[in-house]
């Protein structure tokens, strides 16, 4: 995070998509799957992790996004320190999960790009790149979703506030937002 590169130098408004890049935040990855395993996230985090599918939990200061019944994605919903690449939650994750053999953490912050994706023409976006139904996601806030967009490996999440935040892997990122601008002209 020392030297962040934005992919988004400026937001994207045009054909009702309004782009922006979320930066910085913390994201870590979590995989696990014995009972202590769970129980020290809860202690850690504050909160339960979501085992249901496509689904994830929110709390003040983090969104935890369910990826597979053994992993997750845990998100600051706060902005962190760019001047450093050390963020406490990380560590104590690390030194309760990791090195008590109950699972892995891994720090994802560097690796992927978070987009802000607000307006009445997301949706046709998404469908216009992605094999996936978007209907009922539309409609349940907390629903995610990993899929394809423009052929390219993305999590969505459909958060309270309305809008969905996508996650790309940082090299795929600036490709992906030249195909939102362009398709987004179409609308």
């Amino acid at each position: 995070m020392l030297k962040y590169n934005s992919v988004l130098k400026n937001e994207i408004n045009q054909g009702g998509v309004s782009v922006k890049e979320i930066y910085p935040t913390m994201k870590v990855n979590l995989r696990g799957k014995k009972r202590e395993f769970f129980t020290s996230i809860g202690k850690n985090l504050n909160m339960i992790l979501p085992t249901e599918a496509n689904t994830s939990t929110i709390s003040d200061k983090l969104t935890a996004i369910w990826l597979s019944p053994d992993e997750w994605i845990i998100v600051s919903n706060e902005l962190v320190d760019k001047n450093t690449n050390k963020y406490e939650l990380r560590e104590i994750l690390f030194n309760n999960i990791s090195k008590n053999n109950l699972g892995a953490v891994t720090d994802v912050t560097d690796q992927l790009v978070q987009l802000e994706l607000i307006g009445e023409n997301i949706y046709e976006l998404f469908s216009s790149g992605s094999p996936f139904n978007f209907n009922d996601f539309r409609e349940k806030k907390g629903s995610t979703t990993q899929t394809l967009l423009n052929n390219i490996d993305v999590i969505l999440h459909h958060n309270n506030s309305g809008s969905v935040n996508l996650y790309v892997r940082g090299s795929f990122a600036q490709h992906l937002i030249d195909w939102i601008r362009d398709i987004s002209l179409r609308f």
